[in-house]
């Protein structure tokens, strides 16, 4: 069987296979080897919060819980078991303590927990610990909320080659961590990369859809991104979710682009002239389950899909939900 590949660029033939995506694969040499394409990953938590006020004003977003542990560490659990080593928080101004102070070590909790043989509960600070020793923070500040492409701007200085980009508000459940698959695709690509999922027509309306060439099983060509379509209007069911690999060429773009009707600079908006440019764009349809939490009915969804399976709370959350159902 012949190997597919990628459309060419400025005269480049670029072949490539995708292997299967199975759990097995993160074990693989083969697999250690790729994720080490990617050492760095920049998070955005620049974010106000405001939809999710007035607790917001308290406790940043990000360090809201899903059941047991912070969206954030969800994220840098992904990071992490992508290989990444290294990881620039976008932050606004005054929002660095919070991370931090979850994050760091905790010597007179673990030893209460250890004096009232509290051992689960150790286990899990000290899983904390595990994530700050295998990753790197560093943290620059965006100043003004103008736009996901500015904040990614921010984080220039200390990002010299390509690089993941994880949104707060998009949490996947998968076998293959989210930003490991799409970098199964860049070690052939060396192109960069945005996260798809199929939704039925009824949803694809609110969310950013691509405009794509399918090249293989899964993988596209990127021809462009509509904001918000309607279903009619749709080039396709693939959505945009919050993941995302950067070359450094994309921060060339972010710089000269110009700002929206809003004064917003938006890496999507980047990514559509990188294409009008000729340069390739490409997408990669993920497995697992894309979990949203941009607002607080989309947290509650992903609060009870992470609840009911939970090994701990799962089985008796779904027969209390019977209970209270009759």
């Amino acid at each position: 069987m012949g190997y597919p590949r990628f459309p060419e660029e400025k005269g480049k033939r670029i072949d490539f296979f995708v292997a299967p995506l199975t759990a097995g694969l993160l074990f693989s040499s083969d697999f250690d080897k790729i994720k080490k394409m990617i050492n760095k990953a920049i998070i955005l938590i620049a974010g106000a919060g405001t939809r999710f006020l007035p607790i917001s004003k308290a406790v940043p977003k990000e360090l809201l819980p899903l059941v047991d542990k912070p969206m954030v560490q969800y994220l840098l659990e992904e990071a992490m078991h992508s290989g990444v080593k290294e990881v620039v928080f976008v932050i606004s101004p005054g929002k660095k303590k919070e991370v931090v102070d979850y994050f760091k070590k905790s010597p007179k909790l673990e030893k209460l927990l250890k004096e009232r043989k509290k051992d689960s509960l150790l286990e899990r600070v000290q899983h904390l610990e595990e994530i700050s020793k295998n990753i790197s923070f560093s943290f620059v500040v965006q100043k003004e909320p103008l736009g996901d492409g500015h904040a990614i701007l921010q984080a220039r200085k200390l990002i010299q080659d390509p690089c993941g980009i994880f949104f707060t508000d998009d949490i996947v459940d998968s076998k293959v961590p989210c930003l490991s698959q799409l970098i199964q695709i860049f070690k052939t690509s060396k192109r960069p990369m945005m996260a798809l999922k199929k939704l039925p027509k009824e949803k694809i309306s609110h969310y950013g859809v691509a405009d794509v060439e399918k090249i293989a099983s899964r993988v596209y060509k990127i021809k462009g991104v509509i904001e918000k379509p309607s279903p009619q209007e749709a080039p396709s069911d693939l959505a945009v979710l919050g993941r995302y690999i950067i070359t450094p060429d994309v921060f060339d773009y972010l710089k000269k682009q110009t700002p929206n009707k809003k004064g917003e600079i938006i890496l999507a908006e980047a990514f559509e002239s990188m294409i009008k440019d000729g340069k390739m764009v490409y997408g990669h349809e993920i497995e697992g389950q894309w979990m949203e939490c941009g607002d607080i009915y989309r947290w509650l969804q992903s609060t009870m899909y992470f609840a009911l399976k939970h090994p701990s709370y799962g089985e008796d959350l779904k027969k209390y939900l019977k209970e209270i159902g009759k």
